[in-house]
């Protein structure tokens, strides 16, 4: 069984991100944990964590299925001490909110060498970065996103992630997940069948589907290895419905929390209906 939900708003509290997943018919939730604009905010209350989880109680919502997603300021991969300083407390911070919550996937974008780097003392200083903040915390799962390549950012090929978690002394804290916008613009091929199992045995092959924790279901505005990040609604860009339903009927994935980030919130439940009639 897949779990199909969509990364919604917490605008009024985090309380309120289980109830829009339930307004949407999602069984699948991601979800910021503080401002993704900003480095602080203040301190997660005991009240604040109790109101969230009675939501997603009531919501009938799993927290193997919710995923907190990083805040777009953090680069673990910083080549500058003060932005790899600010970086890494901020991850921290954000870490320890999702344990806070009883939550235990927390999804971040390896990072970028803004160009004043190499990819290797790049990739291995994210390592160093997730080394620091696992030795600091107990039970979230680190999940490393793959990512379009663009401007400098690592992560666009699953060699890159693999490297990473070689240089984890915790892996078992470590996973991936897979963002289908992103590997397309990457130049992963995935709009045929025969592409998208391509796909899956060359990340089996350099990760292992071991380590996939979640899965980001997006349509490309950007062609084919164009290194351009850029979500569309589904079937309605560059991939098409047949990879959705690659996705949908593939019984390795099940389980996992399968999240819309498509740049239309009012589609999502139509969105969710779609994956749910592929399968």
């Amino acid at each position: 069984m897949k779990f199909v939900g969509a990364h919604v708003s917490t605008s009024g509290g985090l309380q309120e991100a289980p109830r829009r997943a339930a307004a949407i018919s999602a069984d699948a939730l991601a979800l910021f944990v503080k401002n993704q604009r900003r480095w602080t905010a203040p301190p997660l209350s005991s009240g604040e964590a109790s109101r969230f989880g009675e939501a997603r109680i009531a919501a009938g919502l799993q927290v193997d299925h919710i995923v907190v997603h990083g805040s777009y300021l953090v680069n673990p991969a910083h080549p500058e001490p003060d932005g790899l300083e600010k970086s890494r407390a901020s991850l921290l911070d954000e870490v320890c909110r999702t344990e806070a919550l009883g939550l235990k996937l927390y999804n971040l974008h390896p990072g970028s060498s803004l160009g004043k780097a190499d990819d290797r003392s790049s990739l291995e200083r994210i390592a160093e970065s997730l080394n620091w903040v696992l030795s600091k915390t107990t039970s979230v799962t680190l999940v490393l996103e793959t990512t379009a390549g663009q401007g400098n950012h690592l992560g666009y090929r699953f060699e890159h992630l693999a490297e990473i978690i070689a240089h984890t002394r915790d892996s078992s804290r470590v996973g991936i997940c897979v963002d289908t916008c992103h590997i397309f613009a990457a130049g992963y091929d995935i709009r045929t069948e025969a592409g998208y199992d391509n796909m899956v045995t060359e990340l089996d092959a350099v990760v292992g589907l071991a380590r996939l924790r979640a899965l980001h279901i997006n349509d490309s505005k950007g062609a084919l290895g164009s290194r351009v990040d850029r979500h569309e609604s589904l079937g309605k860009g560059q991939l098409g419905e047949e990879p959705f339903g690659c996705i949908m009927q593939d019984c390795r994935l099940d389980g996992l929390p399968l999240v819309l980030e498509t740049p239309v919130s009012e589609r999502w439940a139509e969105e969710i209906a779609l994956l749910r009639s592929l399968a």
